[in-house]
Order: structure tokens, then sequence, then C-alpha cells
């Protein structure tokens, strides 16, 4: 098979490819609020409607269908007016405050507006959406109103959400049950029944297909109620609702007991306060439970299952804060890794997973990711986070159980990433229905020459070497842990071929900086992008030329005053507002972040941490989304929204908290039942910074970090246990 370069009449439309996310309308364009809880998430207007837009992404959705496209309310045939619309502190329900419009009613007695306060408030919980609408008549006089809900379900696959066009579809079906029920049905092409049975309460005075109409009596200074819900069913299951303040209890219950508790983080800042905890509120709410035990699901509301490399990276970025991440993440992988050969998804013996599906075009096949193995790190990094888990955590005994994996992933790494046998990693997609480029940079596009030219594959790109050095030394350690020193030198001295075989290959004198990747023709595509500084996050890279690579990756024409950009301005593909050409990404420059760390870049490491924390404090409820335009910064205004980001998105979620451990070079050593703080520093918006809950072995530590100029002290304010604080400056 070819590879990536375009053929002769060809254009960026036709190579656009399967992930690719259709936009009619802009994210951003109307503000959204969202929902997520197991395989379950929601997508509403303001006013906790689902407006309906067949390509739009309002609507419940479960497994990656939409089982609800529209619920809108209506008082007296009008819109009610939005008076506030926010999700609680724990993301655990909606909270929608309005009031009734003008409404002339029939008689000659109108309804003035601001009369009747409408208070919504919306849930999910195991596979049921809930939505209660209370009224309360705040006039002298008793009014009449009509309430009434418009609903429908379309069933449409997320991918078609998406833009993905289909030639068929299966057969939908509604019916009316006595005076409370309607349900819709969709027998789908992969002999899936899907139903929504919605639920009414109290009996409205009208219900049909779509409409359910209460009329009501609003004494003077007097409250009512009405309920909908809708019960997602796949197949054999059936689901009843529970009464509503019992199930938004339990909501709320259940969100608490999903809480990451291990480190609570406090500081100085009222506004970092805010960023932090909802960083945390997004966290709990992203993490689903399988079998294995958590993980993060990657985003809504496209990416609201299972993808092996954002789960890796989120969990890598929350394991000094919350190790049981990592252990849920590594058994879950460990559990999905392939087994045989399956060109239709990508697949060799010992690949980890990039992306589970479990949706009707995944079933049927016109989408291949079921189980689909199109990423080309996901492998090396499954072992940097065991390597890094044991670090953290010294639990060797779900290191023992997952070695056989490891190996797997190694043998991977040497036998089918490497397919030339020149000792780098290479990607190239199986099937024409896969992903064209499988690193996290996955558009079209998104690898190119110095000249603006697509790169031919397999492609070797430059963070993936970066992950397969940290991989092999990750092993070593584990290797020598579990009693197989040769096997550990072995991969130690591997390890340090790669990096020799790197820094020949890689480096590129005339930009001053790591290539963006290797060629078929293993021609380095001489662009700045964010990679590089990948390269710096594994250890791969030499000290004097880890410090090029900041000073490029912080140079202006990369550095837009909010982050590192993926691509930097000026090069041939440069597009600020593209997904990965020039785009910002939060992960992204929380990566590199740690990988100025890693070489004592401190103060650039605050650079971007700062960036990062002046971008949230901008955004709707301080959340950091998926990625954001790589304009300029202007003075007086946030960065620019890109118009169909993630938000929340998991690696996004835990970029801030990733950072601030950068930034105070926080490290454990087990063996040692030591916390070290290796040259901490802060930004200036921190003045303090309280640790609550730090483990390591059976100790548990309260920490309070204090900036005095550019240095930084360390107070010890609660210790249980007997472990001890390091601090070097």
């Amino acid at each position: 098979m070819h590879g990536h370069g375009r053929a002769e009449g060809e254009t960026d439309t036709d190579l656009l490819p399967e992930h690719y996310i259709e936009a009619q309308t802009s994210l951003v364009e109307h503000a959204i609020r969202t929902l997520k809880q197991g395989d379950a998430f929601a997508v509403f207007d303001v006013n906790g409607d689902i407006q309906f837009k067949p390509e739009g992404p309002g609507g419940v959705f479960f497994r990656d269908t939409r089982y609800l496209s529209q619920a809108e309310l209506r008082i007296n045939g009008k819109h009610p007016l939005l008076l506030s619309s926010f999700c609680r502190d724990d993301n655990s329900g909606l909270m929608v405050d309005m009031t009734n419009p003008d409404i002339r009613m029939d008689t000659d007695t109108p309804l003035p507006r601001d009369l009747i306060a409408i208070q919504r408030t919306k849930f999910l919980l195991h596979g049921i959406g809930y939505d209660r609408v209370g009224l309360r008549n705040f006039d002298s006089r008793p009014h009449k109103v009509r309430l009434s809900f418009h609903f429908d379900a379309d069933f449409r696959d997320l991918f078609e959400v998406r833009g993905t066009y289909r030639p068929r579809r299966g057969e939908s079906f509604i019916r009316v049950f006595g005076k409370t029920q309607v349900e819709f049905s969709y027998h789908g092409l992969d002999a899936v029944v899907r139903r929504s049975k919605l639920q009414f309460n109290p009996t409205p005075q009208r219900l049909d297909e779509h409409t359910a109409v209460f009329d009501l009596v609003l004494p003077a200074e007097g409250r009512a109620a009405v309920e909908m819900a809708v019960c997602c069913e796949e197949g054999s299951e059936s689901r009843q609702p529970v009464r509503f303040i019992k199930g938004f209890r339990d909501a709320r219950r259940l969100s608490r007991a999903m809480s990451l508790q291990t480190t609570r983080i406090e500081s100085s800042n009222q506004l970092f306060n805010e960023v932090i905890s909802r960083s945390f509120s997004d966290m709990n709410m992203l993490i689903s439970q399988t079998p294995q035990g958590p993980y993060p699901y990657a985003g809504v509301p496209w990416y609201s299952t299972t993808f092996g490399r954002d789960g890796i990276l989120t969990a890598m970025m929350m394991l000094w804060v919350e190790p049981s991440l990592a252990k849920g993440v590594l058994l879950y992988l460990a559990a999905q890794q392939a087994q045989d050969f399956d060109p239709a998804s990508d697949a060799q013996p010992g690949k980890i997973l990039h992306e589970r599906r479990q949706g009707e075009m995944a079933r049927t096949g016109e989408v291949p990711f079921q189980l689909y193995y199109g990423t080309i790190d996901a492998t090396p990094l499954f072992i940097v986070l065991a390597g890094r888990y044991h670090e953290r955590t010294g639990d060797l005994e779900t290191i023992r159980a997952i070695w056989s994996n490891l190996e797997a992933a190694l043998r991977w790494c040497d036998d089918y990433g490497d397919r030339d046998k020149d000792g780098f990693v290479e990607y190239l997609r199986e099937t024409e229905n896969g992903l064209a480029n499988q690193g996290w940079k996955d558009s079209h596009d998104s690898m190119f020459h110095a000249d603006g030219r697509l790169a031919e594959g397999p492609i070797a790109l430059c963070e993936v070497q970066s992950y397969v050095y940290a991989a092999k030394k990750s092993a070593a350690l584990l290797a020598n842990a579990l009693g197989h020193p040769a096997a550990g030198a072995r991969l130690l001295q591997e390890a340090e071929a790669l990096r020799l075989k790197f820094e020949d290959n890689f480096w590129c004198e005339d930009i001053g900086s790591y290539a963006l990747a290797l060629d078929a023709h293993k021609k380095p595509c001489a662009v700045v992008a964010s990679n590089a500084g990948h390269a710096l996050f594994s250890g791969i890279a030499s000290p004097q030329r880890a410090q090029r690579v900041a000073a490029a990756l912080l140079d202006s024409s990369s550095f837009g005053g909010w982050g590192v950009r993926t691509v930097a301005q000026g090069e041939a593909r440069y597009n600020p507002m593209s997904y990965h050409n020039g785009s910002v990404w939060p992960h992204d420059n929380a990566v590199i972040a740690a990988g100025f760390a890693t070489y004592g870049l401190k103060a650039e490491a605050l650079r971007i941490f700062t960036g990062m924390y002046e971008a949230a404090v901008t955004q709707e409820f301080r959340r950091l989304p998926e990625l954001f335009c790589g304009f300029p910064r202007r003075q007086g205004r946030g960065p620019i929204p890109y118009p169909v980001a993630c938000s929340p998105q998991a690696w996004a979620a835990s970029t801030t908290i990733s950072l601030l451990a950068s930034c105070l070079g926080i490290r454990f050593d087990v063996a040692r039942n030591e916390i070290c703080f290796e040259n901490p520093v802060l930004p200036e918006f921190l003045n303090e910074v309280v640790l609550r809950n730090i483990n390591v072995g059976n100790s548990q530590l309260d920490v309070c970090l204090r900036r005095y100029g550019s240095g930084v002290t360390v107070n010890i304010l609660r210790r249980q246990g007997d472990a001890k604080v390091i601090f070097t400056a």
C-alpha cells in the first residue's frame, strides 16, 4: 500500500479521515451543557433543551447511539426566559432557572412575565436521563399554565452525528403505552434492538408520539412539578426510573464515591482553586468503571469511550495524586491487548488498543472502531505507564500480573512496530478505513515536509521513538525488580542504542529542533512542531539540544501567549484554526512542560503553566477544552475557541494538575519512603499551595509550599506514618 502522498488531482477534502468531525454548526456558537455518567452522556443547550438538529451534537447518548434527539420545554407554547444555567460543582446535575415570558392568554387576562419561577433539574443515572421541571407562582392570584414537552429519538450512530454518510439504516417504530409512556424503538442493521422509553409524571392531559401536555393550575404562591425520564435500553435490557428525588440523591452519592480523594490541592488564589476544582470534577465525571477498574473516557461529546493513548497519558498526568487510575488503565488495556493479526482493525499481537466503540456502525463494520488498534504510540506508552506506576506505588503484584502483556508489547515494538528493522518504530495503516496518521496528531495532513508536501509512509514519529526509549528503560527497571537481570541489561543497551540513533537521524540543525518525523525514505520532516517537546518528556534528548528545543518552542512563532502551538507559525501548513497544524492543545503543553522540568528548565515550564492557567480562567466553568485556536494572544481577550472541541476532555482536565507537579518537581521514592521536591518553583499567581493527603507507602502527609521571590519553602503540616520529605533547591 502506498503512503500518504497526494495523488494528482486529489484535494485535501478527498483525504479527510474517518475521525473527521463535520461542522455545520459550532459548539461555541451556542453555549452547551454536558453531563456524563457511565456509558451515557448528554448535551443540552443552556435551557436544558435538546433542539432537533440531525447533525448537531445535542441529545442523550448511550453506547455511541443517540437515544433522545429532541426534548424541548414550552410554557403556553413559548420558550421560557432564561435566568441562569449551570452544572453542579461535582457535575452530578444541570440546574436551570427560568421564568415565564409575557403570555397573551385566550381570556382577557394576560400573564405578565416574571411571575412564574421555573426550575429545571437534569441528571443521568444508570442509563436513564431524568428531567424535572418545578414551577412556583409568585403572584397573589392563581394562574393556569400549559407546560409541554416536545420529543423525538432518531437513534443516529455517533459517527452519523459527526457527519459520516450512511446509505442504509435500520427501521424505527413509535408506540404510546397508556397515558404516561412513549416508546421509540430502532431495529438496527447489527440485529440489535434499541429502545428509548419515555415516562411522564404526573399523567399528562394529552400524550401522543411526540408531545406531552400538562395543564396546571398554580394557586397564589403555589407550586407544581412535572417529570420526564428517558430509559436507554439495548437488546434484552430493561430499566425502570426511580423516584426523582431518590435518583438525584443517588447520582450525587455516586459522584462523591467516584471522587479522586487521594490528594487535594488548595492554594492562596481563589481562581486557581476554581480551575483545580473543575479539573477534579471533570475527571470524576469522565471516569467509568470497567471490570478491571476505573478508566477515564476521553471526552464529551465525540470521544466518550475508552481510548488507549488518552487513557494512558491522562493516568500518567494524574499519577501523583491518584495512582489507582493508572492501575485501572493498565489492567483494562492488558485485557484488551491484541492477540492475533487483524488487518481490518490494524491489530498485531501485543499491540495496545486505540479505541473501542459500541454503536451500530462499529458492530456492522461500517467503521473499524469496535476494537481498533490503529495507534503507534499506545503500546510503548503502556509500558512507560507501568514503569511509572511501579515507581509511584511499589505495587509489584500488579506488574507481575501484567508482565506477560508488557513483554508482548515490547515484542510488538521490535517486531511489528519496526517494519523495516531500521531501529525506529513506524506506522502504516493496514486498512483503508483506518486512520492514515496514527500518532496523537492523527489529522490527514499533520505529517508534512518543510515545503508542505505530505510525508509518505511508513512514518517514524519523533515522539514515538522517545516513548520507545522510555519504555525500554522502564521495562529494564521492572525486569530487574521481577528478578530478570539479563533482560534488564539487554533493554538498557537497546534504549541507549536507540538514543544515539535518534540523535543522529532526527536532529535538524537548521531549525534547532528535532524533526517532526522521518518519512518512508528516512527523510526528516524538518518542521518546528510541538512533537519535539515530547522527546524531552522521555529524556531521550541530549541536555544541550533539550535547551535548544525549549528555546524553539517558546519562540513567539511557537508560543502565542497561551501555550505552545502544535506547529510553529511560518511553517508550510500552519493554520491556527486547524486541528493539529497550529492549534494549542492543553495536554500537549502539559507533556512539554514535564519535559522541560525533566531537564531542569523550570522557568520554561512556568511560562507554560502561566499561559494555561490564564487561558483556563477565561473559560466558562474554568474548564480547559480539548484544544483552542493558535492565534496570538490579544490584550483583554481569551483564547479563540476551536469550533468542535470536546469539553470536558480527560487529558485537558488533567493538564493543570500535571503542570503543578512539573513545577513542584514532586517525585516519590517508595523504597526509601520519601516524597521529594526537586527544585520546586511556583508561578507569580500562586503564593502558597497546600497538598493534602499525599500518600507514599503507608504514610500520608499534608505539605505547604510557599513562594518567596523566586524561591520556595516546604513545610509539613501533618504527618501520619514515618515518610520523609526531601527538598532540593
